[in-house]
């Protein structure tokens, strides 16, 4: 599987941006996607997430502002970024399989063994967000 991510750039505080990652090619029985960002000096982390079942996942930080969907039959995952702040700057990734499954799942789980050797990261986009 390969990701494209796209969409990132630079805006002001308040304002919009769209994030887009395609995954090209598939593995039957996974769709677990997910967006994770990396500040500056900080590690990455899950900010949203679409898991296999359909199911969103939003970080704290971004409820109320990001939202997040994908198109199955685009294989692509959507982050709709509103009210933008400047601490959401950094690099967001998008991720395809065991890391998002797994960030994901219910406490008192087990990751299925189907997710083992699946986890599939796309090349970062920029986000800048001056004040």
């Amino acid at each position: 599987v390969q990701l494209q991510a796209s969409g990132g750039g630079s805006a002001q505080a308040g304002g919009s941006l769209r994030l887009s990652c395609a995954a090209q090619g598939i593995i039957s029985g996974i769709k677990d996607m997910g967006w994770y960002h990396r500040a500056p000096g900080k590690q990455r982390e899950l900010v949203a997430a679409v898991t296999n079942d359909g199911a969103t996942h939003l970080a704290d930080s971004v409820k109320g502002r990001f939202t997040v969907s994908r198109d199955n039959a685009k294989n692509t995952m959507y982050l709709q970024m509103n009210a933008l702040k400047p601490e959401d700057s950094g690099v967001y990734f998008c991720n395809f399989g065991a890391s998002t499954a797994l960030a994901t799942l219910p406490a008192g789980r087990e990751l299925d063994t189907k997710y083992y050797g699946v986890d599939f990261w796309g090349e970062g986009t920029q986000v800048t967000v001056s004040s």
